[in-house]
């Protein structure tokens, strides 16, 4: 379609439909990818609410020779939501749980459910949905099915193609048709029917009901023992029905729709069988081997027995965790130095029958001779060992650089009676390309996870990309494997399903696609007619690197534009406050793609790579992706490539800013330290200007702040003029340690009384408190783009402290928004590294340095009341980021008889000045109200809330009319 065509016809499309419909530059740049390597800019990206929606998108697909690409939470890892045509998202609104029939323990829903969501609906009626693939909490039934996924628990529930008894679907021709079992009489029937539907039928049963077809599919196809197969569409599984050979099983064309990616039909409800929910008592036995070989001759028998899971993990994963101070205390089941350790799960209803079934594992495996060490893991040593697994393989894959894992080879799956002698000819097959392997398996379903590490922006990269799957693809046959066992075909595998199958096989495939789709409308390019696998991918090979210039100094990730390509498109960013962290606060109120973490680092990657203007950053599709990030820096923790997307918004806006000019609004915000200092002079005045409702209401409108929102009031007196007069008074002995503590902006002028809380408990600790005469941290200027403002107070500010921060002279401070920044800004901002670098090592939040010295035996809980009390603590953002919330709760629970909880809250949504923003504030709020707002509400009136940013308490003000207190205060009211 030509361009201005184009643009007529969307404009009447968008018309025509209820749900949402975009095609313009972001929207498109950001649904080029998934998370898989390939990249093609679609033509638009639907959001439909009705099936009627979809059936209109259907039409136009038809008439205007264009193609849809289904997709729901675009996690897939071989290229299936990638396509030039219009992507169809569901995730948006086809969300929903229709039905439960609790007696035959089956559930209909939408597509766009995720899979986690849906189990927790279930769990108290005592079932689930057994498939659980890593991304199992932001994936989605409807990717699930388009996949057939299984998970780490697919030797005990099955594959999802097994659990799905009906499919509602929308066929190319418009027509709504449901798919479910059928009898053999039924099903001759279908053949009677003079449409679309009919047709499919005839076609399946004519192309399968020879003998010789039957028996070509048996010999071709990955054998049948291996239950993670997804090689082109399953027509093994059709043939092996009461149909075709008298067998008591039903046919039901959902076994061909699962696995087959879109290709066929648009899917819009789906009836699952339902599990009841396991055992609830579990062990898990941890064989330590000293080769790979002998773990993997173990498999075959530990298989024996009555395993939920059973997995692998080899010395390259074990040591990637051995210097990552998170995994600690996760190794410590670990013994001596193992080459392999095959992790063994058993489930049952009493503690006794499971260590009944443990003992009789572990003599099974010792009878073998083969392993060295069998600890049994229980309670939570079995999540410290599935968390250093899963951290293992995230380390792994988060390499800097061009060269990265790439997703091509990563789940091939054998009978596992050939596992041992197959991964013996594969390692040898890696080493001729000095590649080495990595086994991180599901060892009891005979799948193997490697990913070779390439650089597909090198032209020999991508021919070796394509050798080496080639050559993987001839060894999968030789042992009548699976190429693709539960990751599906998409585009990196599709080519070979010819090979995998054979010719008259594949020519089966084709006729049973064009059967369902004549007009090849529904994800084309997959399965069959299958796009190149070493096209389209996310890089033009040899391509001359764009030349990026930046105030933050990203050279630890080669570069901004390299920081942007570290995503991998995994989503991590998408799931729901339910599955706890924080990332990313702003796709939770939205539940937009646009809003995600993925989103951003995407469209940066893109314009950065294409555009043609002198000034990259000067898009204004960039300002809209960035516009709701709160910069809360859980990206950089949370998101397994470690995306630091409040470093890319602080340069984007930077980059900006310079072409586009700075409003007054964000002008007021980042001086507001300044502001303040001016309004500490007359704070009796500034209170009421602040507090009053009309000079408050034209000060909020004049300046684009929230109606609803209370202005922050300033102190009576400055913490920097009240110092001077509490500062180490009626020291009773000698003290401990000298500690320096920053006096950031907040605390100086806003929250005094808790910087005053703070030097009278130290004190009363005994420890002598510096406060010199430093600058502000320059929190409000990174969150606002001012770099070179933030870059002269950070200098200012290492240039003061640099002679004087050691290990026995810390730096310590209240907000953790200011103090964080020597930890992370600084890092990226200053010149003197090395002085910033030392100073960041020896600063610390306030709790982090009173959790050390309560360790240490400085401070005891003698000094503290006895009294009982309740406590809720919600930690701030940069702290869950680059510090932890323990420290907080080890601190508050110092009282004897204080019992303390921490709410899983995530954001709070205030975010700085984001939550005074008019435009912001809804998104704000909603933010506020996932999961904090309704904890404080159900909280008892005795509880203390406790909230340790300032932005934070400002929030929950606003949010639930209570007053929440820093951890240091309700320490300094316990102090005796």
């Amino acid at each position: 379609m030509k361009l201005l065509q184009t643009d007529r016809l969307f404009k009447e499309l968008k018309q025509q439909l209820e749900g949402d419909f975009h095609y313009d530059d972001l929207t498109t740049s950001i649904y080029a990818t998934d998370a898989s390597v390939y990249r093609m800019i679609p033509q638009a990206v639907a959001f439909p609410k009705t099936t009627q929606d979809i059936k209109v998108l259907i039409e136009f697909a038809k008439n205007n020779k264009t193609s849809l690409i289904p997709r729901t939470a675009g996690t897939s890892l071989a290229g299936q939501c990638v396509g030039t045509g219009i992507v169809v998202d569901v995730s948006k609104y086809f969300t929903k749980i229709l039905q439960l029939n609790q007696t035959d323990k089956t559930v209909t829903v939408q597509p766009g459910i995720v899979r986690d969501e849906l189990n927790n609906y279930l769990k108290p009626f005592g079932l689930f949905f057994g498939p659980n693939t890593s991304t199992s909490n932001r994936c989605m039934i409807g990717g699930m099915v388009g996949n057939n996924s299984s998970g780490t628990t697919s030797i005990q529930y099955g594959v999802t193609r097994d659990k799905v008894l009906e499919m509602k679907t929308v066929l190319s021709d418009g027509s709504e048709v449901v798919f479910g079992e059928l009898t053999k009489e039924e099903f001759h029937q279908k053949l009677a029917m003079n449409s679309l539907e009919g047709s499919i039928y005839k076609t399946i049963y004519n192309e399968l009901v020879p003998e010789t077809v039957q028996t070509n599919i048996l010999r071709e196809f990955p054998k049948p023992e291996i239950h993670r197969r997804n090689t082109g569409y399953a027509i093994d599984e059709l043939i092996n029905t009461n149909v075709f050979v008298g067998k008591p099983e039903n046919f039901n064309m959902c076994k061909l729709l699962s696995g087959s990616e879109g290709t066929l039909a648009f899917t819009t409800e789906i009836t699952l069988r339902l599990d009841v929910l396991p055992p609830k008592e579990n062990l898990l036995i941890a064989a330590h081997f000293k080769s790979i070989q002998d773990c993997l001759n173990a498999v075959v028998t530990v298989m024996q027995h009555d395993l939920h899971t059973c997995e692998m993990m080899d010395k390259t994963i074990l040591d990637l965790t051995k210097h990552n101070k998170t995994q600690q205390e996760n190794r410590r089941f670990i013994v001596v130095d193992p080459q392999a350790i095959l992790m063994c799960e058993i489930k049952a209803d009493s503690v006794h029958d499971a260590q009944v079934q443990a003992n009789s594992l572990i003599n099974s495996i010792e009878r073998l001779g083969l392993s060295y060490a069998n600890p049994i893991l229980i309670a939570e040593e079995i999540d410290k060992a599935i968390e250093l697994r899963k951290a293992g393989l995230g380390l792994l894959g988060n390499i800097i650089g061009d060269k990265k894992t790439a997703a091509c080879i990563e789940d091939t799956a054998v009978a596992l009676t050939d596992l041992a002698d197959y991964i013996h000819e594969f390692t040898e097959l890696m080493a001729s390309y000095n590649q080495e392997a990595v086994y991180y398996a599901h060892a009891g379903a005979g799948e193997l996870h490697l990913r070779p590490i390439l650089n597909l922006k090198k032209k020999e990269d991508v021919v070796l990309f394509r050798k080496i799957t080639t050559d993987v693809a001839h060894l999968v046959k030789k042992y009548k494997g699976s190429m693709s066992g539960e990751h599906g075909d998409g585009i990196v595998r599709a080519e070979f399903i010819p090979l995998m199958i054979g010719d008259a096989n594949y020519q089966i495939l084709k006729h049973i696609k064009t059967a369902f789709d004549p007009n090849n409308i529904f994800n084309p390019g997959k399965i069959v007619d299958a796009f190149p696998m070493d096209k389209n991918l996310r890089y033009v090979p040899d391509r001359k690197e764009p030349e990026i210039e930046t105030f933050l100094d990203f050279t630890e990730s080669l570069g901004i534009l390299r920081e942007a390509e570290k995503c991998n498109g995994s989503g991590d960013c998408r799931k729901l406050p339910e599955f706890g962290g924080t990332m990313c606060p702003s796709y939770r109120a939205t539940r937009n793609e646009k809003d995600t973490t993925r989103a951003r680092a995407n469209a940066l990657r893109e314009f950065l790579t294409n555009s043609e203007k002198k000034n990259k950053f000067n898009h204004h599709e960039l300002k809209e992706v960035f516009d709701l990030c709160l910069s809360c820096k859980a990206c950089a923790s949370e998101c397994p490539s470690s995306v630091d997307v409040a470093s890319l918004k602080a340069e984007f806006q930077y980059q900006y800013q310079k072409e586009n000019g700075i409003s007054l609004r964000t002008k007021l915000f980042a001086y507001n330290n300044q502001l303040n200092r001016i309004g500490s002079k007359f704070p009796n005045f500034t209170n009421v200007m602040f507090s009053s409702k009309f000079t408050a209401s034209l000060l909020k409108k004049s300046f684009g702040i929230a109606p609803k929102r209370k202005l922050p009031l300033i102190s009576n007196k400055s913490l920097s003029k009240m110092h001077q007069t509490t500062l180490n008074q009626n020291f009773k002995e000698k003290h401990i340690k000298t500690i320096y503590l920053f006096n950031d902006e907040f605390t100086n002028y806003l929250d005094t009384q808790i910087g005053l809380d703070a030097l009278v408990l130290l004190q009363a600790l005994n420890y002598k408190v510096i406060i010199l005469n430093h600058e502000e941290s320059g929190r409000a200027f990174l969150s606002k783009g001012l770099l070179k403002q933030a870059k002269e107070v950070a200098t200012k500010n290492i240039s003061i402290f640099k002679d004087k921060i050691t290990a026995i002279t810390p730096l310590v401070g209240i907000e953790p928004s200011a103090i964080l920044t020597f930890k992370d800004e600084y890092l990226k901002l200053v010149d003197d590294k090395e002085s910033a670098k030392r100073i960041a090592e020896n600063t610390f939040l306030i709790e982090e340095f009173i959790q050390q010295e309560i360790v240490l035996g400085n401070i005891k809980p003698e000094k503290f009341t006895k009294e009982a009390k309740t406590i809720k603590f919600h930690g701030h953002c940069h702290q869950k980021a680059l510090s932890n919330q323990k420290a907080s709760f080890d601190v508050l629970n110092l009282p004897e008889n204080y019992k303390v909880t921490i709410i899983p809250s995530g954001c709070c949504g205030m975010a700085g000045s984001f939550g005074y923003e008019k435009e912001h504030y809804n998104v704000s709020m909603n933010i506020g109200e996932q999961t904090l707002f309704p904890a404080i509400r159900k909280a008892d009136p005795q509880t203390l809330i406790s909230a340790n940013g300032t932005s934070c308490r400002h929030q929950i003000s606003d949010g639930t009319q209570k007053k929440a207190k820093h951890p240091i205060t309700i320490l300094k009211e316990a102090l005796l």
